[in-house]
């Protein structure tokens, strides 16, 4: 009784203090347009198109009951009493009852990572629908044991044709990818005593997955971390110049979630040539999205073959969900003992051994192998949708005058406060838009974080763009410092 007193009176203090500090966060229940039969109305579930389909709108359309509508604008915390009726297909708060599905509020979403509209493409559906079908979920075990199959290693071979690797490795999630990498490179190795301390150099705005790895790995052998300010190669350089330690890891993300810029990978293969080190990107954002052939960030900055390994996910522009490691054919570097064991194929052999998020998760689902194939084929052959999604960005930046680099988009806002208030002028509006606020970014630089996608049509951003017009000539006059520097 004590002890469950003693959890009692933590947990209360524990939501306190998260009140308090104002990070107490809620999520809300939204529906899905639905639209099952157009997958297969049109005959041509499983072919291509040159345009826009008829379906495009579910791929960035939410729907929202009144309640929970009016829950996000006065920004009221979840009480966690929501239930959903097993007969109907609407969510419902206890005490309320559900109407007809005419009462959903429907919302344009520009908050979602479905870059190329993927994730409703009937393409994707129908191998979805015809795996779970034919194999069911697949077998339910890790890839070490039971579930790893030949629909697996066929999107591996995908993905590294794609990122033009020798090797890939699927794994659950993309950060349990980035956490693979991590304890994997770190590990200890008997007989290498000497060189088994490593020295990680990280961008500060890396990924959370980033991080957690990096802490996991320091705490593994006692590696050196540095982390370096925001693509700042000056800094990089000087801290790299100093380390004594032989094996260097330089980790950054290639397109950065939050403030949408891109790491100076033309730079930092520049940097990589001079002190010998591994350099790992996590291009969750910018596979499929940049690049002639959508292999990413690297190929867009024509340094394909200088990066060492590729961290990714299938949750983003293939409008999936999944994470994949991929590595190079060979790593060239100045010591003799990495000469003969870093090249790809070990790289897996390590990962999947090693990687503990890799050997400790059930792999991916059949249904979910199946739909990010069918992504990737859709993706190369329907090229225009990166061309969209391009047309898109551009569109944005000449209407807002906003410098914008990529599809993520912050506009900065300044106080809590008045990033809530933007945030229910646009949902009133009609557009899913979120505020992002401390701890995430820093005090005083509250945001809405905008996400362009091709299945936005040009009305589409128009009117986004006519809504936000008082915000964003708010945000021009607040005086914060440029982004890359927040």
């Amino acid at each position: 009784m004590e002890e469950d007193d003693a959890w009692r009176s933590w947990l209360d203090s524990a939501i306190a203090h998260l009140i308090g500090s104002k990070v107490l966060r809620s999520m809300r229940t939204v529906s899905v347009a639905s639209g099952a039969s157009s997958a297969t109305s049109s005959g041509n579930a499983g072919g291509f198109s040159d345009n826009r389909g008829a379906w495009e709108d579910q791929a960035v359309q939410l729907q929202v009951s009144p309640e929970t509508f009016q829950r996000w604008i006065d920004d009221e915390p979840s009480t966690g009493t929501q239930k959903r009726s097993m007969r109907s297909k609407l969510f419902c708060f206890s005490g309320e009852s559900c109407g007809e599905k005419e009462r959903m509020r429907s919302l344009i979403q520009f908050s979602g990572n479905d870059y190329l509209g993927l994730s409703m493409h009937p393409a994707v559906r129908s191998a979805a629908s015809k795996a779970a079908i034919e194999f069911g979920m697949g077998p339910r075990g890790s890839a070490l044991i039971c579930g790893y199959t030949i629909h697996h290693r066929r999107l591996e071979s995908a993905i590294a044709s794609l990122k033009n690797t020798e090797e890939c490795l699927l794994c659950p999630t993309g950060f349990a990818a980035n956490m693979a990498v991590m304890t994997a490179i770190s590990m200890n190795i008997p007989g290498f005593s000497s060189q088994n301390k490593i020295a990680i150099f990280s961008d500060e705005l890396n990924h959370a997955s980033i991080i957690d790895g990096v802490r996991v790995a320091q705490k593994q052998n006692n590696s050196e971390v540095y982390v370096y300010s925001h693509n700042n190669m000056r800094e990089l350089e000087s801290k790299l110049s100093s380390c004594k330690l032989e094996r260097k890891v330089v980790v950054t993300d290639s397109l950065f979630s939050m403030d949408g810029d891109f790491a100076p990978l033309d730079k930092l293969v520049q940097l990589r040539d001079k002190y010998n080190f591994v350099l790992v990107i996590d291009d969750a954002h910018g596979t499929l999205v940049c690049g002639e052939n959508g292999g990413g960030v690297a190929e867009a900055y024509g340094v394909e073959e200088k990066i060492d390994v590729y961290v990714g996910t299938l949750s983003k522009a293939f409008g999936c969900q999944g994470g994949f490691i991929a590595t190079r054919y060979d790593i060239i570097l100045s010591q003799p003992f990495l000469k003969h064991f870093l090249c790809s194929r070990k790289w897996k052999l390590l990962m999947q051994s090693r990687g503990r998020s890799f050997v400790f998760s059930t792999s991916l689902t059949l249904p979910v192998v199946a739909a990010a194939h069918a992504a990737l084929v859709v993706a190369s052959e329907e090229k225009w949708r990166r061309q969209a999604l391009w047309s898109r960005v551009k569109q944005f930046a000449h209407l807002t005058g906003l410098d914008i680099q990529s599809p993520i988009v912050s506009v900065v806002i300044g106080s809590e406060k008045d990033a809530l208030l933007a945030s229910k002028d646009v949902l009133k509006a009609g557009f899913h838009v979120l505020p992002i606020r401390p701890p995430v970014v820093p005090p005083n630089s509250s945001r809405l974080r905008i996400t362009l996608c091709a299945s936005h049509t040009e009305a589409h951003v128009q009117a986004l763009y006519e809504c936000l017009a008082p915000w964003l000539s708010r945000s021009k006059t607040i005086g914060l410092e440029p982004l890359s520097k927040l």
